[in-house]
């Protein structure tokens, strides 16, 4: 069993910045890539980025420069560094990841509007 929770969403002017973070817990979570995804209000969900157990990261080219994922295995800590902030990023964020089926966090809201 792992448990996702996410936290750091809110309201953010365009151009601002946001730090989210996902706290996991079991004694797995060094071994597992996790992903954040978001969905906006009337679309599908879409994977923002990825974090695999060796460190490497990939990004939705929507996010590429703008986004970083990182990870601190000893605190079961994921996180994503939003800068440069757009109207377009306002969704819901969750944080998942796998393990024998799909885990999901209950989701942190991100509204970017001035």
């Amino acid at each position: 069993q792992v448990q996702l929770v996410e936290s750091g969403g809110g309201l953010v002017q365009p151009g601002g910045s946001l730090r989210l973070s996902c706290a996991a817990s079991g004694s797995i979570f060094s071994i597992l890539a996790m992903d954040w995804y978001r969905q906006a209000p009337g679309k599908q969900r879409e994977l923002v980025a990825s974090i695999g157990r060796d460190g490497s990261t990939s990004y939705a080219d929507s996010v590429k420069g703008r986004f970083t994922i990182s990870r601190d295995n000893a605190k079961n800590m994921v996180y994503l560094q939003m800068n440069s902030l757009k109207p377009e990023d306002t969704a819901v964020y969750y944080c998942r990841t796998f393990f024998l089926r799909p885990y999901w966090g209950q989701g942190t809201q991100v509204t970017v509007s001035s």
